[in-house]
Order: structure tokens, then sequence, then C-alpha cells
């Protein structure tokens, strides 16, 4: 059956949609009336997703990829065409591929480490915009708008000591977000940093292990509910970005955050 058939007459395209954020915002979009493209480099995580996100009646192409292998582009050429090729047109697009280590002291950073952050959490995120600009901007053309949105962090809006490239690279997805505003304006094509605090996700899990309680946390789900606003607003507002913080939180972790469970 064809998506449009079904109503699903938009589509999007969510990488790092295996889980946690990405696989929150791909339920959302979902029910917003979205085909979906999903991107992971797990095949057995992404299969697990787009089964979940089928048994909801949603259109799910999955696409296995490490988009931050190097060097050039091809990896982001196959997965936009994968994507083009199935729907044949995107409205949303969500940057949310990421990965953090820890890197404090700095003198204990390795090389490795800091390539690999980059190639993650920056790189890919300007060669998607320019691989699906076409079909960014039509969709814009006949909607009055389209969206990108990019996984920052509260990380990227205050320098977080604990992991300093990490945050670094989170800075420049959020100075990107901007640039793209004022860049793509005109076109209709908006873009929106998402910038949390602490998420109940498996990488923040990874991270901190046993030491928190989880159910404190940001929801995955309050962050595809705050994007789900976005893609609806009006064409003539933008939203350049969102911070997602505790109760009580200014910058940081709230005192005595790591002792309660």
């Amino acid at each position: 059956m064809n998506p449009t058939d079904a109503g699903f007459e938009r589509a999007a395209l969510i990488t790092g949609a295996s889980r946690g954020i990405g696989l929150a915002i791909a339920h959302m979009l979902g029910e917003e009336g979205h085909s979906l493209t999903i991107v992971g480099r797990s095949a057995d995580g992404l299969a697990s997703a787009a089964a979940e996100l089928r048994d909801r009646g949603f259109p799910t192409l999955e696409v296995v990829s490490d988009i931050s292998a190097g060097p050039g582009d091809d990896e982001v050429r196959r997965v936009v065409a994968a994507h083009e090729n199935e729907y044949g047109r995107l409205d949303v697009l969500v940057n949310n591929a990421g990965v953090g280590v820890p890197t404090l002291p700095i003198t204990g950073l390795e090389t490795e480490a800091l390539d690999w952050m980059i190639a993650t959490n920056l790189r890919p995120v300007p060669l998607f915009y320019r691989q699906a600009m076409p079909m960014l901007k039509a969709a814009a053309a006949e909607h009055g708008h389209s969206h990108v949105i990019n996984t920052s962090s509260s990380s990227g809006l205050e320098g977080d000591p604990v992991v300093s490239v990490y945050s670094a690279t989170k800075f420049a997805i959020v100075g990107f977000t901007q640039a793209m505003n004022r860049e793509l304006g005109d076109s209709g094509v908006k873009s929106c940093a998402l910038c949390p605090a602490l998420v109940n996700t498996d990488m923040t899990r990874n991270v901190l292990g046993d030491a928190v309680d989880y159910d404190r946390m940001i929801q995955p789900t309050d962050i595809a509910n705050m994007v789900r606003a976005v893609i609806n607003l009006s064409p003539a507002c933008v939203v350049s970005e969102l911070s997602f913080l505790l109760p009580g939180l200014v910058t940081g972790v709230p005192d005595g955050f790591f002792d309660q469970q």
C-alpha cells in the first residue's frame, strides 16, 4: 500500500533512531502523519525499533549506517538516496545521532575519542543538510515550511568540563543551527537545536550507571512533545533552540542529584 493512501502524506528521516530520543521523535512523527526512515548503527536495534513503529501502523524504512564513517560523504549520500527512493519527499530531517565520551582531565584525552565525537556529533549534520536540501526546499515550497531538528545538549549552551569535547561539538550544533536559520530563512527551511540536560537514555545510563534515579531525569517523550509543537507552528515562527532543564537547574546538575535514589 502506498503510504499516502493511508494518510501519511509527509516523510521524515531520523538518525540515531533505534532508541532514546530518536525513537521517541520517530513515534511522534508517525503520529503526526509522516512516513519514516530510521537510521542507526546497530542492525538488531534498528530492526527492533522498526518493528515497534510498524506495529503502530507507521510506514517505516530502516537504513543501517554508521554515518560517522569517512572519509568522504558516501554514507550520508546513501542514506538520503534510500529515503528519497522510498518516499520521494522529505518534510522533517532529524539529526540526532551522537556519542559522548568523558574527557576529564584534558591531559587524558585520547585522540581517537576526539575524532569519534567530531565525526559522529558534528560532521554528518552539514552533510545531511547539503544532501537533503532539494527535498527540504521542495517541501517548504509546498507547505510554507519544512524542518531540520538538530540534537545538541545543555552542554552546548554552558561548557561542561566533564565532557569538554562533547560540549564543544554540541556548541557547534547550536551555532550551525543559528547560521542555517539565517541562511535558509527565505526558503522556508527552519532549523531547531534541542538542548536537553540529563535525559533518561541508554547513553546516559552507560555514562552514569546506577548513580542516579532515572525517573527524575528528562524523558525522551518530553523532547518529542516539544518537537511536535515546533513542527506545528505557523510558517512565520522559527524556534531556533529549545533548552530542557531539570527542576531547579540553571547550569550543570542540581546539588545532591547523584545522592538521591
